[in-house]
């Protein structure tokens, strides 16, 4: 028996399986355009994104027929919906998290119902990324869309409606939507109503590990499954790569390094707080019962690496080709060595946690004739780096110390990166055996819910720590320094942009 966990990323999606004792077996991936038809939209075609995940699914499940699937699970990108009519049309393009066309309706929404009121029920604070802003820009801008659609669904109920099974939403995915009460585990009827959504209209919520259906025959047939492979909820990508990083307790969190850049704790108990809030740390479940987690991100992460590959990678794209090397390998062998005197604020997206804002734009200081493009390079890097140190500094004052990081994603895969954001985070960096560690949290799920064995009990055997990467005491204590002219940088800039009349107050 094996079991595979699909990951439904931003840039691209990944099928993996996995054998009953969490080895590896087969991976395969796919990558989709991240398209901007207008200036802050950022959007994927739906359906090129089911049709990806179809070939991704058939590729792992083909190489790995002699260990038959038994049952799958979806990690996936949170907030992003798609309209669907009634006949399974989809309407139009799916919005993803940087997306901020919705950034004007944040304020009025939030005054008029209340933000505070909004917190306590969904544990989330409002930002232009969330489902709901969205659904408001929808009904205004595209009222045809927002009438026709039957159904709006999130990327893990959307893909289980293609392999043509009745649609259910993990819990965790739900929270990220900010209509779902992350105390009673339903949709929540006042938000809904705000809205002007039926909650039919919406798939029906369910707890990480819950059997959701089957595959059809003929569906499981053209994605070379056997038969009644069963599908189970997964979650939201940030917590079921936790889960698959092993974090389980207080003081350890994962580090993923993908398009986003995101730390991912664990708690006991729900944590709706104002120290929380007012840094716009969300509240909501984790994949394993009885538990909840917050995230700490950049909406600026590996898709900055990619942003530099497109407008100055040139030579290592070419380079790439011509040899079969990893282009993302080859940037960062290109990287300067050492820490680089320039300062960024890494908002080419709009900023994630603690700061919730999306008008301040990115910035590089310290440029001079001399700099170079290696350093412009690690610099950027850096940048992401110190915002994700600033938030665990955040997390810490409000009484939730993360000690422990265990890396996950494609920036895991690079010693290089990793050592840099030691030095930076000034933390001990875990790797993992197996990186893709939302592909083997999806599978463990599926593997729980097909033995009947507590998730908790396969951890042991399923995640595999790799090599611990201690900070340099030379370069961090260099970044240290850095730090605290960067705790100063938002908000220098802010109030320049501001007094520019470039940003509203």
């Amino acid at each position: 028996m094996s079991y595979l966990g699909l990951d439904i990323g931003t840039t691209g999606c990944k099928a993996a399986v996995f054998s009953a004792e969490g080895r590896l077996l087969k991976l395969a991936y796919r990558e989709y355009p991240l398209l901007s038809p207008e200036p802050g939209w950022a959007e994927l075609d739906s359906a090129r994104v089911c049709e990806d995940c179809s070939d991704a699914i058939r590729e792992a499940a083909t190489a790995a027929a002699a260990d038959p699937v038994r049952a799958m699970s979806i990690s996936c990108q949170g907030e992003a919906f798609t309209p669907v009519a009634d006949d399974g049309q989809f309407l139009a393009n799916a919005m993803v998290s940087s997306d901020a066309r919705a950034v004007g309706l944040v304020d009025a929404f939030s005054r008029e119902f209340g933000q505070q009121r909004l917190y306590e029920l969904t544990g989330h604070t409002p930002h232009p990324m969330f489902s709901i802003f969205k659904l408001l820009w929808l009904r205004k801008e595209r009222t045809d869309v927002f009438a026709k659609a039957g159904r709006f669904l999130c990327f893990e109920d959307l893909f289980q409606a293609y392999l043509g099974v009745e649609p259910a939403i993990s819990w965790p995915l739900a929270g990220r939507t900010m209509l779902f009460n992350v105390r009673t585990h339903e949709w929540e009827e006042s938000i809904l109503q705000a809205v002007g959504l039926e909650p039919s209209r919406l798939a029906r919520p369910a707890a990480s590990g819950s059997v959701v259906g089957a595959i059809p025959g003929a569906m499981a047939e053209r994605l070379g499954l056997p038969p009644d492979v069963l599908v189970v909820a997964g979650g939201h990508d940030q917590p079921i790569g936790a889960l698959g990083a092993g974090v389980t307790e207080p003081g350890v969190a994962m580090f993923a390094s993908g398009t986003v850049e995101c730390i991912c704790p664990a708690f006991d108990r729900p944590r709706l707080d104002q120290s929380l809030c007012r840094a716009n740390l969300c509240t909501y479940d984790y994949t394993l019962p009885d538990m909840y987690t917050t995230v700490l991100f950049s909406l600026t992460g590996g898709n900055l690496l990619r942003w530099f590959r497109d407008q100055w990678g040139q030579p290592e794209a070419a380079e790439a080709a011509r040899s079969g090397a990893d282009v993302y390998d080859l940037l960062t062998q290109s990287m300067a060595a050492e820490p680089t005197n320039l300062l960024v604020l890494p908002y080419f997206t709009p900023s994630g946690t603690p700061y919730f804002d999306a008008q301040i734009p990115a910035a590089i200081l310290g440029l001079r004739l001399t700099t170079t493009r290696g350093e412009v390079l690690r610099s950027l890097v850096e940048g992401v780096a110190m915002e994700m140190r600033l938030n665990l500094e955040v997390l810490a004052e409000a009484g939730l110390a993360v000690e422990q990081l265990r890396a996950i994603g494609g920036g895991a895969k690079s010693p290089a990166l990793v050592q840099l954001k030691a030095d930076v985070l000034d933390r001990p960096i875990t790797t993992l055996a197996v990186s893709e560690a939302a592909c083997l949290g999806a599978a463990l799920l599926a593997c729980a819910a097909h033995t009947g064995t507590a998730p908790r009990n396969l951890l042991a055997g399923w995640v595999q720590p790799g090599p611990t990467v201690m900070p340099d005491a030379r370069r961090a204590s260099r970044y240290r320094e850095r730090f605290a002219a960067y705790r100063q940088l938002y908000p220098a800039m802010r109030d320049a942009w501001r007094r520019l009349g470039l940003a509203s107050p």
